[in-house]
């Protein structure tokens, strides 16, 4: 059985209630996801700033589903419209409440459309019916008592009605079986517990005569006597009594109408019987007969529905329409246009003008050509920022916009562009030449996408715009040419300040700077944009300039403190739009205070944070977590001096009470605290607060913005330099809030406020934990390219060197030959390492070549993680399938493939993956990643110009070079220097012939990153790394790096050697070298000094291993001279495992016979170990 709660009883056909529980039963239909339901309905009904034009629904008709407000709960409810009549008051509904089963009229001007987002829950009352039962009624045949009978109707009695309302009323226990489910109804079987006895309301129904079974309808149309007792019935009771008094008859049934007579007639002699008659009743047709007066009284007395009532008032309402057949208050105009307050919805919007907000493209400022463009993209917009934006950009207003879509080139371009095209607001600049306007990006990258979007718009023959983007070559300034009719340009503020220190008279006609991602702009070329500001000042001041546009336009996605300069010293009347509540708290000047304590101890801090005597008038906020924390507070600030109000999710009724008392004027001294919850706020609207406590912390900076945007009447308004009341926000923090610190500490970290050190501590040790949590993550790109990552509590990759993720597999010091393959960037290549004994690589490419020139089979099955074989032209690769997409239909498809001999990763066309036999797995993948140290992009980049990567990609891919590995994490070797050398046609000599390092400098798109290699060194020191990065400076050696970091600080002195039987000497021709130093190693040497300020440096990897403790090193004749001691005596080949161009047999010492030639490999002329 199901376990039900019935609400409202119509007639046993007609049963309102609720599934409680039992078998079946979905777990939606529980009381809490309802309740709080209606608690988010009232929320939102309730709001008072909420514009009531836009929810309501356009048409009205009946069977609509709609939402209505309850008096007597006191709520907004969901409702269906049965019904639509004209009363006093214009047009008129009767609704039926889904969830509560009553019905009530309301005016259509009263109806809410409903939202999508509350009807995710079925309505929650259903409608039952007793199955298969059927109404009788009394039929009285003239004036004969006697005569009475039952017969079959098809209306229930009244008095089954009240017999079934006064059965659920004594019932403990109500349950049901399911019998039919029809399209609008459920036939049941209802089973009640009355007094410890549980009985079938359906056969009760038909033993007390009320109803009959449908097995005897047949029986009963057919007219046959007999089957159906036909006499009428007389309870033992009266119906309209108290609960109480039913309960104590049983519900006793008079089987004659002869006994009722009797009763009649002699009541007394009846009343000694088991059951007492004390009211009686007998209902013919609806009506009441032989019925005590005194019953007839409590009848009228009673009402146990809602109905009698909503007759009534259809009955009056008919009635006074027929009386006043015009309306007494007529519909507003709805074509009456409503102005909405950008307040609220969150919008902070500061002008000295009136700002319309353009709510579609038809009746937004752009040109009709990017009107076209934008629809074909199928734009959806414009959105709230651009609709505020937009008409102030193109009026030429200076404007300041901070919004999430701050990043977007579509916030200020097409408006921008259609002021630029109105030609006669520029005749007056037409004997000059040069562009108007200059927008200013943040790097080459958002450049580029400007420029695209500028192109794309259509205006390439009228504005001609171009881009320039200059790097550090000395004479790439001079070079610059701009075309006499280019109109606007695009840059980044190092380029626009290179150009004008040679082309300042180039931006004599400048009217128009716009700031793309101002607040990137200021943080990263703070004093750039200080010397690009004056000249524009200095530009647009001239008296000649008097009649001629001057705009500045700055969006972004954060507001910062130059951001306030910019609008006080660079620009007039300025509009100013924030859409992001945080960032127009910052744009405000709230002061944060923050306050640490215990949970236990929060009332008593906040109590202490609370000026009760204040100079001037305070409006305080108490902002809780939940309706228990807003009653605790609500006790204990309405025991002070201060005029204490509450609301929250249990109290939106009061909604309007509050907000009236609120809202009323108050005077100096007096204090106005309300204390509510996170949801009501939103409700409440309120925006004229003076200090907004946080009770309850903030969960992120949005509820923490939101918050605050209570206080936006008293933000000061930097577009008319006028001073509000200072607003102030208290955030009290306790123990409880670990979770949610740093998400808010980062916002205040930029609102300047005093943070105590204990949260600065506390939250340090949650990054740690966090940091720890990207175990499994790779190291982050940027740190190892750079040594720093801009914002690692962001990164979503790892920041920290782990001794067992990061332990080397490749070499992690000496030289290597390295052969990249794969340039993914200017300084970052995948490519494998190059051996000249026996190259196991290029033994497995000869037998792929050879084993798929007899036979090619294609990949059958093609996984993720299998290992394949791909041909391109001549060559064979392996590789690893990385991802596979749905094929679906498709017969061919692509998939992401990583070669891995060479490090790249690339769709490759499924059917072109070839089967690789087991033998070609056995060797591991040769690709490696090869970091150039020491190199980073110009101008504060991150990301390397494409034309940089392309040009050292152009110059280094598919060659070996000799590179000096300084340093091995994992699969990454870093190396400094990298070079390519080249043999001397007909010599054994070898000469540099570029740096890779100097190339990627010579670019002009480079600079030089001197901390690179001590990043990486505190890395792995902290973290107990055992890899050693190879560093060996002197004193002056890293004074010289430190002062000119361009310089390649480290060479190679020249070396002659001869050796003995048991000994090697090696003398240093370098005349009088200081800051010397040498280090002996098995099968190492390592000797560095410095020469008239110039630093030499040698690494020396032998062919033979040495005694290390035994070595020495001395000065003679002023130059120095290593003596080292062979482990095994007998003669070296040579002295090097590879041959190096500055190390040479000193034939002074050999006999003609003993001439040897050195075999060994050059080692690097300059920039060995190199760093600043």
């Amino acid at each position: 059985m199901l376990e039900i709660n019935m609400l409202k009883v119509e007639n046993p056909s007609c049963l309102w209630g609720r599934f409680v529980k039992g078998p079946g039963i979905e777990a939606i239909e529980n009381k809490k996801k309802y309740d709080d339901l209606q608690m988010k309905m009232n929320l939102f009904y309730h709001e008072v700033n909420l514009d009531v034009q836009k929810i309501k629904p356009s048409t009205i008709e009946a069977g609509q589903v709609c939402v209505v407000y309850w008096s007597a709960l006191r709520s907004w409810c969901r409702a269906i419209v049965e019904s639509l009549f004209l009363g006093t008051v214009g047009t008129q509904a009767m609704c039926f409440l889904v969830d509560h089963g009553e019905r009530v009229i309301v005016s259509s001007d009263e109806i809410r459309a409903l939202l999508d987002k509350f009807l995710q829950l079925p309505f929650w009352v259903r409608k039952f019916q007793l199955a298969g039962v059927h109404p009788m009624t009394l039929h009285v045949s003239g004036d004969c008592l006697e005569k009475a009978e039952l017969i079959p109707s098809t209306q229930w009695d009244s008095s089954a009605t009240r017999y079934l309302h006064n059965l659920l009323q004594a019932s403990t226990e109500m349950e049901a079986v399911l019998c039919e489910t029809q399209a609008d109804c459920i036939a049941i079987e209802l089973y009640l517990t009355v007094k410890n006895v549980k009985i079938c309301v359906n056969d009760d129904l038909v033993s007390k005569k009320f109803a009959y079974f449908t097995s005897q309808k047949a029986h009963q149309t057919s007219g046959k006597n007999g089957v159906v007792d036909r006499s009428p019935a007389v309870l033992a009771c009266d119906i309209f009594s108290e609960t109480q008094n039913f309960l104590a008859t049983d519900g006793c049934t008079v089987r004659s109408l002869s006994d009722f007579l009797l009763w009649q007639q002699d009541p007394i002699v009846h009343n000694q019987g088991e059951c007492t008659f004390s009211y009686c009743e007998v209902f013919i047709n609806n009506s009441l007969l032989c019925l005590p007066k005194s019953s007839q009284d409590r009848t009228q007395e009673f009402v146990f529905t809602e109905q009698p009532t909503i007759e009534e008032e259809l009955v009056c309402a008919r009635l006074l329409q027929l009386l006043n057949p015009d309306s007494l208050n007529p519909d507003v105009d709805s074509s009456e246009i409503v102005h909405t307050d950008p307040s609220r919805s969150g919008i902070m919007v500061h002008s000295a003008f009136t700002l319309d907000p353009c709510t579609s493209l038809a009746n937004a400022p752009i040109t009709d050509t990017f009107r076209r463009i934008l629809m074909r993209k199928k734009y959806v917009g414009p959105s709230v920022a651009e609709s505020y934006c937009w008409p102030a950009v193109a009026r030429g207003c200076d404007t300041v916009l901070i919004s999430h879509s701050g990043d977007q080139p579509l916030t200020y371009i097409p408006p921008f562009l259609a002021h630029m095209q109105l030609s006669s607001v520029f005749s007056a600049l037409s004997s000059r030449t040069g562009p108007i306007a200059v927008i200013l990006c943040p790097g080459w990258e958002k450049a580029q996408t400007v420029i695209d979007l500028l192109e794309e718009s259509q205006t390439v023959q009228v504005l001609h715009p171009m881009v320039i983007l200059l790097g550090l070559g000395k004479d790439e300034a001079k070079t610059v040419k701009i075309q006499n009719n280019c109109q606007v340009v695009v840059t980044t503020p190092f380029s626009l300040v290179r150009l004008l220190r040679l082309h300042c008279f180039l931006f004599l006609r400048l009217c128009h700077l716009v700031l793309d991602e101002v607040d990137l702009l200021f943080s990263r070329a703070p004093d750039e944009m200080t010397t690009i500001l004056q000249h524009f000042q200095r530009v647009t001041a001239s008296e000649e300039r008097v009649s001629c546009p001057r705009q500045i336009i700055a969006v972004g996605k954060r507001w910062s403190r130059h951001l306030e300069g910019l609008l006080h010293n660079h620009m007039s009347n300025p509009t100013v739009v924030v859409t992001v509540m945080e960032e127009a708290a910052l744009y405000g000047n709230v002061h944060q205070i923050i306050l640490l304590c215990l949970d236990c101890t929060k009332i008593s801090v906040l109590l202490g944070a609370l000026d009760f005597t204040p100079d001037v008038a305070q409006k305080t906020l108490v902002i809780t977590n939940s309706s228990e924390e807003a009653e605790h507070v609500f006790k204990a600030v309405s025991s002070t001096s201060a005029f204490s109000l509450k609301v929250h999710e249990e109290l939106t009724y009061q909604f309007d009470f509050v907000t009236e008392q609120w809202k009323k004027p108050i005077g100096p001294g007096t204090h106005v605290i309300l204390v509510t919850t996170n949801e009501c706020m939103k409700s409440l609207g309120i925006c004229d607060a003076t200090c907004v406590v946080h009770y309850g912390f903030p969960s992120s900076p949005k509820l923490f913005g939101s918050r605050l945007f209570c206080m936006s009447q008293n933000f000061q308004n930097l577009s008319d330099k006028s001073t509000a009341h200072p607003a102030k926000s208290v955030l009290l923090l306790s123990e409880r809030n670990a979770r949610h610190v740093i998400g808010v500490l980062r916002y205040l970290k930029r609102t300047e406020a005093s943070l105590p050190p204990e949260l600065l501590h506390f939250a340090q040790g949650v990054l740690r934990a966090k940091e720890e949590q990207k175990s499994d993550r790779p190291l982050c790109s940027y740190l190892k390219s750079f040594g720093f990552c801009r914002d690692s509590s962001v990164c979503s990759y790892r920041h920290c060197i782990s001794p067992i993720t990061d332990q080397p597999l490749q070499p992690d010091s000496g030289t290597i030959v390295v052969l990249p393959l794969f340039i993914k960037t200017a300084s970052v290549y995948y490519g494998r390492i190059v051996s000249k004994k026996e190259d196991s690589y290029e033994s497995l490419a000869a037998e792929m070549t050879t084993y798929y020139a007899a036979e090619k089979l294609g990949a059958k099955e093609v996984l993720e993680g299998g290992l394949y074989g791909v041909q391109e032209d001549e060559v064979y690769h392996r590789v690893r399938v990385t991802s596979v997409p749905d094929k679906g239909e498709w017969m061919f498809c692509s998939v992401r493939a990583l070669f891995l001999d060479e490090g790249r990763e690339q769709e490759v066309k499924s059917h072109q993956l070839l089967q690789l036999p087991a033998q070609f797995h056995t060797l591991p993948p040769q690709a490696l990643e090869i970091i150039v140290c020491r190199a980073m992009p110009i101008d504060a980049e991150v990301k390397w110009n494409p034309k940089v990567t392309r040009a050292i990609s152009q110059k280094i891919k598919g060659l070996q070079h000799q590179a000096k590995v300084v340093l091995c994490l994992g699969n990454t070797v870093f190396v400094d220097p990298m070079v390519r050398m080249t043999r001397l046609p007909g010599l054994k000599t070898f000469i540099n012939e570029y740096n890779v390092h100097a190339e990627i400098l010579s670019t002009g798109m480079g600079t030089c990153n001197p901390q690179h290699l001590d990043l990486l060194k505190e890395l792995c020191q902290g973290a107990g790394h055992p890899q050693r990065i190879v560093t060996h400076r002197s004193t002056k050696a890293a004074a010289l790096a430190d002062a000119h970091p361009l310089v390649f600080f480290s060479f190679h002195p020249q070396i002659k050697w001869f050796q003995r039987d048991d000994t090697v000497t090696l003398n240093i021709k370098l005349r009088e070298p200081v800051d010397q130093r040498c280090e002996f190693f098995p099968d190492r040497v390592v000797y560095s000094a410095c020469v008239n300020d110039r630093p030499y440096h040698a690494d020396l990897e032998l062919h033979s291993n040495i005694t290390a403790e035994r070595c020495s090193w001395e000065m003679k004749c002023n130059e120095p001279v290593i003596r080292l001691v062979k482990q095994e005596r007998g003669d070296w080949k040579m002295l090097l495992k590879q041959k190096s161009a500055f190390v040479s047999l000193d034939f002074d010492r050999f006999e003609e016979d003993e001439k040897k030639t050195s075999n060994g490999k050059i080692l690097e002329s300059f920039a060995l170990n190199s760093r600043s």
